[in-house]
């Protein structure tokens, strides 16, 4: 997860730019600071980036060497200098912030710095991380990019001498001397490489083995057992290009491959957080149009420019959604009127537009060059502006998918059943007014004019489809902003190309925005990075790790290729055959490169440890997509429906789970709790990478989640409807899940313990007490047959805590009533389905707002409040009941109630049950049978959930 860079004032997205550099400062390599210590790249791009521009922007002017007057002895404007500190003393502890009179001082702990006003919460979060981190602070050097004799970049020369910016154009490939081991193209670089280090590819893996590699790898799921034996059966030479080309045929491809593209994309259902909390209800079409552009294998070239301009071509229909790329990022709001906050908001929102773009398509990390010029890769402060400037004539609309003529066609309609709906509603009145003396007339015009109401009604045109796309404002170019600050502005920047790519006499954008100029640049023949960029991320996403280990960075700061040659054979071989990536797929993945076996191989593991050189097949976990779709497919219950609208319902629902519901800040819906769990990314920037993570939280989540147990239970009643035989059950359950039969050792072990007798523990019961019944858990991410009004209680039972509120505790599992929802600022009730009263009391667990009668629960009886509980201004929640035993028998329903805006003006629930209890019983340890565990043990195995 990579965060871009924010202004020199405080930036929304620091935060997360913060977190995201603890995770980066391990994953990569290391570079030496100014004072000789070992940082990492993403180290300094984060100094770069967030802690530069803050101390130009708010501490140069007292604190540097420029200082009209250098206030207290401290400059801030080099290692030594915070080092050194000033006259009163060390400035800075590295490692502990706590201790360091800066960190006190910008807290107002100390000294107020600066005296002008607080540095804003997420200013402060920055410096204490850096200071955290050591106060690390990258060389001083300059870009050592080639410079012309007056000083400015020399970009001929540097497109000619560095292997991101090379022109395309196909290298020699290399002499081998295995060559019987080469099937492709790809397999010569590969190979030429590894002789050099003395080693050679490894055989090819077995075709069990190959056939769920390339099933979970192309389309995400695992291949049927009848799949695995026409495969094993099948001797004609082609058969591997078969098997490929039918999983590429399959419309579960762009599934799969579309998932990768919208973490490039940072797809998310909205839902941001602060200033940036709008819902995007509509964001999946644009997911849509991601999975069918994958399926029909729109060219990459058309892919970009759809996805910049997609909305600016008429004659192309299916081309409209693409914009989406852009609406479905953050677009930021103003905490205030003042002009300070909406220009932050506004550049923000351009930052995040250029970052993605750049980054995405790129691999250029432009937005360094949002404050100054490119402390590293040869991007001029000017050319950040250029492509801003673009997007500074933008907006995000949500319009209508459809031509002119069906938009006409659907108001015209809508408008005429309007007009009759008001007439039948006027001359019914009249009707009804005069009573028996209505005319016969007018009772056959009122019949007439309901049938022909009707009849607009049922033929009228569906519903428009509607989507989230960017729309043209202007057509202006901007200023630069003076150390990224849209109020100070500078010289007038041309809406143009960069220059690293387009050259200094770039071609103006001068139409609307600029943005068909600008899709048109991205993929012109002289643009190298776009196809280089998108050729890595495949071989990235098929292998593991890219020939350039840092796919949305082809700078200084990020990784050299391993095969430079390679990545510039595919990219010019991708570019001369119309930029297919289906064609790209089946060059990788016929070549012996792919087919190699995973086995570990001692000597070629001593020379080279992390395969950086391809000498096996690396195996890979399984994302969190390809393995719950897996556990849904083995178990039988996957629904494979293409496209619409998410969901949240994070137990019950059984299609893929790329259909999830997923909000940028990933803390609104139950399904971002799960998808974070297992390494799914917060999508509030480009996603260059996923982290990988093994925590024990993801072991407990598969022995005791509900979700497990129902998996479990699902593929053992398989296997029992499959045979009534022990052994022909297990070797089932080895085909569906492994796609191989069991040794005669895993065979034995599984009938021992399917014969062995249950415990003691497992088996007892409680005599004596009746058994606790469930009014409602909240748990499944819906309310299912309760009836919402009004808006407080959301979309569905929250996860927790809501953004804003204090901390929510004492709820059972992971959902509950919490109708804080929108800040205390909706109401409404949610009613339970009607139920019989059958135990002495009704428990349930409640927090929140104490407003008697107005946030409370209460149980009805014929529609009659015969109990009412309210809460206590307290978050916790805790156990009340009512004694219900003068109402056994009866029908009763609760309503949950929140009719209170402001202060306190929510109410929390959770667990509610009929009990002979004063509360609830402790939920009863879950018992599994045999086969239960059995399948449980098999789901949960290193072997189904990893791609090797």
């Amino acid at each position: 997860m990579y965060t871009p860079c924010g202004p020199p004032a405080c930036s929304l997205r620091t935060i997360s730019a913060v977190m995201a550099t603890v995770f980066l400062a391990i994953a990569s390599g290391p570079i030496a600071d100014a004072a000789g210590k070992a940082i990492t790249p993403a180290q300094s791009e984060f100094f770069e980036k967030r802690v530069r521009p803050l101390l130009v922007s708010r501490c140069f002017q007292c604190h540097s060497g420029k200082s009209k007057v250098l206030k207290g002895g401290l400059r801030l404007d080099s290692s030594q200098a915070v080092l050194a500190g000033g006259d009163s003393g060390t400035s800075v502890v590295p490692g502990d912030p706590d201790k360091s009179l800066l960190i006190q001082s910008i807290r107002y702990q100390a000294y107020e710095m600066p005296p002008s006003g607080k540095l804003k919460p997420t200013e402060i979060a920055v410096l204490v991380e850096w200071v955290k981190q050591g106060a690390f602070w990258p060389n001083e050097k300059p870009t050592t990019a080639a410079r012309t004799s007056q000083g400015s970049y020399d970009f001929k020369t540097i497109r000619a001498t560095h292997w991101a910016y090379r022109a395309l154009g196909k290298p020699k490939q290399p002499t081998v001397k295995r060559t019987e081991w080469i099937r492709q193209d790809i397999d010569r670089f590969v190979l030429a490489r590894l002789e050099a280090a003395g080693l050679s590819g490894a055989p090819a893996a077995e075709r069990r083995i190959l056939i769920r590699r390339a099933s979970l790898d192309l389309l995400g799921l695992p291949p049927s057992p009848e799949d695995v034996q026409a495969f094993l059966d099948d001797d004609r030479p082609d058969a591997w290009n078969r098997l490929i080309n039918r999983l590429l045929d399959s419309p579960h491809y762009g599934e799969r491959w579309g998932r990768h593209w919208l973490d490039v994309a940072r797809y998310s259902e909205g839902f941001g957080g602060y200033l940036d909390n709008t819902a995007l209800p509509h964001s999946w079409r644009y997911r849509d149009w991601v999975i069918n552009s994958f399926n029909r294998d729109l060219p990459y070239n058309e892919f970009v420019r759809q996805q910049v301009a997609g909305d600016l071509m008429p004659d192309k229909p299916e081309a409209w959604p693409g914009s989406g790329f852009f609406a479905v990022g953050p677009t930021y709001k103003s905490d205030g009127g003042d002009p300070d906050s909406k220009a932050q908001a506004r550049s923000e929102t351009l930052d995040d537009r250029v970052d993605v773009l750049s980054r995405g398509f790129l691999g250029l990390t432009v937005s360094c060059a949002r404050c100054h010029a490119h402390k590293f890769d040869p991007i001029p402060h000017e050319d950040y502006y250029s492509l801003a400037g673009v997007f500074n004539n933008t907006r995000v609309v949500t319009k209508a998918m459809a031509t002119p003529v069906q938009q006409k066609a659907y108001n015209d309609r809508q408008a005429a059943i309007k007009r009759l709906d008001g007439e039948v509603k006027k001359l019914a009145a009249e009707i009804g007014k005069a009573g028996k003396n209505a005319t016969a007339a007018q009772k056959h015009n009122l019949a007439k004019q309901r049938v022909e109401l009707k009849r607009l009604r049922e033929t009228a045109p569906a519903a428009l489809p509607l989507a989230h796309v960017l729309d043209d404002t202007g057509d202006k170019d901007m200023p630069l902003a003076l150390r990224g600050n849209l109020r100070k502005p500078g010289p007038i920047t041309p809406r143009r190309f960069l220059q690293l790519l387009a050259g200094t006499n770039a071609r103006k954008f001068s139409r609307g925005s600029g943005r068909l100029g600008l899709a048109d640049a991205l993929v012109a023949p002289s643009n190298p990075l776009t196809p280089k960029v998108l050729v890595n991320r495949v071989w990235d996403w098929h292998f593991g790790r890219g020939l350039v280990g840092s796919p949305s960075n082809f700078g200084s700061l990020g990784e050299k290729p391993t095969h430079p040659e390679l990545l510039e054979w595919l990219a010019a071989d991708f570019v001369e055959h119309g930029w297919s990536i289906k064609r790209l797929h089946r060059s990788i993945m016929l070549s012996s490169t792919y087919r190699q076996s995973s086995a570990i191989n001692t000597r070629a593991f001593a020379v080279d440890g992390d395969n950086r050189l391809l000498w096996r097949f690396t195996p890979q976990r399984l994302d969190v997509e390809a393995w719950r779709d897996s556990l849904l497919s083995v178990t039988g219950e996957l629904k494979l429906e293409l496209g619409g609208p998410s969901t949240e319902d994070l137990r019950g629902s059984r299609r893929r789970t790329l259909y999830y519901k997923v909000s940028r800040n990933g803390d609104r819906f139950a399904t971002d709790v799960f998808l974070r769990l297992f390494d799914f990314p917060i999508p509030r920037a480009t996603i260059a990478k996923r982290p990988l993570s093994t925590v024990p939280q993801q072991y407990l989540f598969l022995l005791n989640s509900p979700m497990m147990i129902d998996r479990a239970r699902a593929l053992a009643k398989r296997l029992q409807r499959h045979s009534q035989d022990d052994s022909s059950r297990i070797d089932r359950a080895y085909c569906l899940l492994y796609g191989r039969s069991p040794t005669p050792v895993e065979a034995q072990l599984a009938h021992d313990f399917l014969s062995s007798r249950p415990d003691a523990k497992a088996t007892a019961t409680t005599s004596g007490k009746r058994d606790d019944i469930l009014i409602s858990s909240f748990e499944n991410g819906n309310y299912g047959e309760w009836k919402k009004t009004g808006e407080a209680f959301g979309p569905g039972p929250a996860s927790g805590t809501l953004p804003n509120q204090m901390n929510v505790s004492g709820f059972r599992g992971r959902g509950l009533v919490n109708t804080f929802f929108n800040h205390d600022k909706t109401v409404g009730t949610l009613t339970s389905p009607p139920f019989s009263v059958t135990r002495k009391r009704i428990a349930f667990l409640i927090g929140g707002g104490h407003h008697p009668g107005k946030t409370c629960i209460q149980l009805l009886v014929a529609d009659k409040v015969v109990h009412s509980t309210t809460g206590q201004n307290n978050e916790l929640l805790q156990w009340s009941h009512w004694d219900v035993a003068n109402l056994e028998g009866k029908t009763a329903r609760i309503r949950i109630v929140d009719q209170v805006t402001g202060g306190w003006g929510h109410i929390n629930i959770d667990h509610i049950v009929q009990t002979d209890q004063r509360q609830a019983a402790p939920p009863r340890e879950q018992v599994l049978d045999r086969w239960t565990q059995y399948a449980q043990v098999l789901l949960g195995s290193n072997e189904f959930m990893f791609l090797r």
